[in-house]
This record gives C-alpha cells, structure tokens and sequence, in this order.
C-alpha cells in the first residue's frame, strides 16, 4: 500500500495562513479532498495521512469530518492544546475518535526557544504514549539541538519528524544540519518524513542534483525502516507538481530492494500511525 504520510487542506484565510506570503501567491486559495483525489489516484497512492495547518481544535474536528467523509483519508495528525489545562478534556473528548492518529505543534513558529523544553508542553506530549499516538515534529534545522533534549526526555513516546527538518537548501548548506540531524537519528523512536524539500530550495530552480545530497544524508541516518513518502501538498505546489515530486521520491529510493523501498512508500506509514 503506497501512503502519502504528509499533506494538508484548507479554506484558505489571509489571517489564519499568514505563513503563505507572495511568493507563494498560488495556493492561496481552497484546497479540499475533491481536489487532492484524482491526484493520488494518478499516481498510484492509496491513502493518505492529512496534518493539521492550524493550531485550532476547530481544525482538528473538520479534518475529522472530512476523513469520516472521505475513505483514502486515512488518518489525521491534528493538533491539541497540549501546553493547556484544557488538554485532559480534550483527550477524554476524543478518546473514542480512531481517526486521531497524531498531534503536532507548529514549534517552528515559537518565539520562545525553549518552547519545547517547558514543563507545560512536556506533560501534554507524555500523555500521548497513554493513548498509542504518535507526535509529529515540525522545525526548522536551527532548531535541532533542542529537538534532541526534547526527544531524549520521552524515550518512549514515537516521533515523526517532518520534512526533514528544514535544511537551508536554497543555499545548498550541509552543515551542521547533516551532523545534528545524524545525532537525532541515534533515537530509534525517531522517524522522518521525506517531505518539505522543495519549499526549502528555490522555488524556480531547485534541482534533483541539488536536492539528493540530503536524501542521502537521512537515507543513511534513518535507513529504509524509518522514513515515510509525504508530498507536502499544496505547499509543494509552488515548486513542483504532485507527480513531479512523487517521482522523484520514488527514484531516490529505487536503488533500495523492493521491499525497503515498500517502507518508505507506504509500509512504514501504516505501521506507525496505525492506519
């Protein structure tokens, strides 16, 4: 089973998506199920993972209603207020919800540093393992090494990390993020997410030569059994199609044997988010 692990929807708001600035003019706009389908049937995916891109419960409880509407959908990573006192009420709220099957905080965008490594948080993230879900990371490669205390507090607890951190690859810059990404990948409760990459290379002129030095890099760190396919869509609209990265992707891990190459294109997704 091929599983797109990484993709949104939206009713596109200038407020609430303030992150989506000129250069990426075109996704301002609706992006639903009805639009996303045709295009995973295209490309031979079955199912998909759709992440949250609000930090509402709002949000949470339309993706909910979408994926109950929509069968390729086949779970949803929301978000909760995991740092609140309202956590405990919406974790019995939503204890009988299957769909749920992750919840992410937009780290990347916290003013405060140690964001992550603050009590609040951290009580709310050890309550994730109680309900068998997983917690998917989104940063930036700066902040990597903050990320390693903070998964190092939660050795039991599974981890996704998205988009493989953010590299700077618009200016083609290895390190330190090869080495602090490397050193995350040591804690095998880490998985990572082939995702994100074309947004962090120049939008016009991103190359597959400029872009597979860093599939190496999280090829060699997480090998075949801990990465997972995410197209990013929309986002990924800006620089390329679906297709497009979807290919590229599969001819990245195509030196791999049939059955490594199953992992990361839908196995690995299946088995962590309980599809």
């Amino acid at each position: 089973m091929i599983i797109d692990a990484h993709h949104h929807f939206w009713h596109y708001d200038p407020v609430e998506f303030d992150w989506i600035d000129e250069s990426m003019q075109s996704i301002r706009t609706n992006f639903v199920p009805g639009m996303l389908e045709p295009v995973i049937r295209a490309s031979g995916v079955d199912g998909v993972v759709t992440v949250q891109a609000r930090q509402s419960l709002e949000e949470t409880e339309w993706l909910f209603d979408l994926a109950h509407r929509n069968d390729f959908i086949k779970g949803i990573v929301g978000w909760l207020p995991l740092a609140s006192p309202q956590l405990d009420a919406c974790l019995e709220k939503y204890a009988g919800e299957k769909m749920l099957k992750g919840v992410r905080h937009v780290i990347q965008g916290e003013t405060d540093p140690e964001f992550m490594l603050g009590n609040d948080f951290n009580k709310g993230i050890s309550r994730m393992k109680k309900l068998d879900i997983v917690y998917d990371i989104l940063i930036v490669e700066h902040q990597l090494p903050n990320t390693i205390k903070f998964v190092d507090m939660h050795p039991d607890q599974v981890f996704v990390l998205d988009h493989i951190a953010k590299p700077l690859i618009a200016k083609n810059e290895m390190s330190p993020w090869r080495e602090r990404i490397s050193e995350l990948a040591r804690r095998e409760n880490v998985h990572c997410k082939l995702s994100g990459m074309l947004t962090e290379a120049d939008f016009q002129n991103w190359t597959k030569e400029q872009l597979h030095p860093y599939f190496e890099v999280v090829l060699e760190a997480f090998g075949p059994g801990r990465l997972l396919f995410g197209s990013d869509w929309p986002v990924c609209l800006v620089a390329a199609s679906y297709q497009d990265w979807f290919a590229l992707v599969k001819k990245e891990v195509s030196t791999l044997s049939t059955v490594e190459e199953a992992l990361i294109m839908g196995d690995n997704a299946v088995r962590l988010y309980n599809l």
